[in-house]
């Protein structure tokens, strides 16, 4: 069982996820701005166009993943004493935000390191990654109580 003030913690949790996942969702718009202006957004890859929806499949199942973290906090705040309050819940939270944080830090490497990279991207990137940090102190918080 967790305590009552554990209601804020979630609370606080669900909201950066939302906040996260908003700003995840802008990068994408911005990034894909340039085709309203009759401009390219091809990337050079290295991916074989057969591997492809793999790749569609992967980024699906990035964006869903927080969408869940962000239900289950959400549901913490309906049911403090249930189940998505648990100590291993909370602790599985914490975990799972680490992990998007630090790909979020590859990313945001990754596009200062493009020679023509764009300003937008990367300010959105580092916002993204300042975020789950808020997100990974929020849920060790929460998951310490």
């Amino acid at each position: 069982m967790t305590e009552p003030s554990s209601f804020g913690y979630a609370v606080r949790l669900a909201g950066l996820w939302a906040a996260w996942l908003l700003v995840m969702l802008f990068h994408v718009e911005l990034g894909l701005m340039p085709l309203f202006h009759g401009l390219s957004v091809e990337i050079k890859s290295q991916i074989a166009p057969s591997r492809v929806p793999r790749l569609f499949l992967a980024m699906l199942f990035y964006f869903l993943l927080p969408v869940g973290a962000l239900l289950v906090a959400f549901h913490a705040t309906a049911d403090p004493f249930g189940w998505s309050a648990s100590l291993p819940w909370r602790a599985a939270q914490f975990w799972f935000s680490v992990v998007y944080t630090a790909t979020n830090l590859i990313h945001l490497v990754a596009d200062i390191r493009i020679p023509d990279s764009r300003t937008d991207q990367v300010v959105l990137m580092s916002v993204l990654t300042l975020i789950g940090l808020l997100i990974n102190q929020q849920a060790w918080a929460w998951w310490r109580i």
